[in-house]
């Protein structure tokens, strides 16, 4: 097991962050067990970019930050906080996949042979 990339521990934290936030805050309802679960995920991607690096988990965690962001709305949390939580998780979720997809040579090799090759 190895950290191939930064953002990959900076994802495991910001999911640790969404499990162990909804006791610290006190949240209820959809918005407790949906944080949780939501930060269950990012763990899981984040510790199997360690196990088994590949660029594919990130597009996993993106649609995860994406979930983070939009559920607030979608579920209706009743608690300020965990509108907030949710929502900067969420972005820093999809930053942190974003960045690491442009630094990732794999990636990159792969878009550039994938859509920089067609005309011929």
């Amino acid at each position: 097991m190895r950290i191939q990339h930064w953002q990959d521990a900076a994802s495991l934290l910001v999911g640790v962050w969404l499990v162990v936030s909804p006791f610290g805050f006190g949240f209820t309802g959809a918005a407790f067990w949906l944080t949780i679960a939501l930060g269950l995920g990012v763990i899981l991607f984040a510790v199997e970019a360690f196990v088994i690096p590949s660029y594919l988990e990130e597009w996993g965690e993106m649609l995860l930050g994406l979930a983070l962001v939009l559920v607030p709305w979608t579920v209706g949390y009743e608690q300020v906080s965990a509108t907030v939580s949710s929502v900067l998780s969420g972005i820093l979720v999809i930053l942190l996949a974003g960045w690491e997809l442009m630094t990732d040579r794999e990636f990159t090799t792969w878009w550039h042979d994938r859509w920089h090759h067609r005309a011929g």
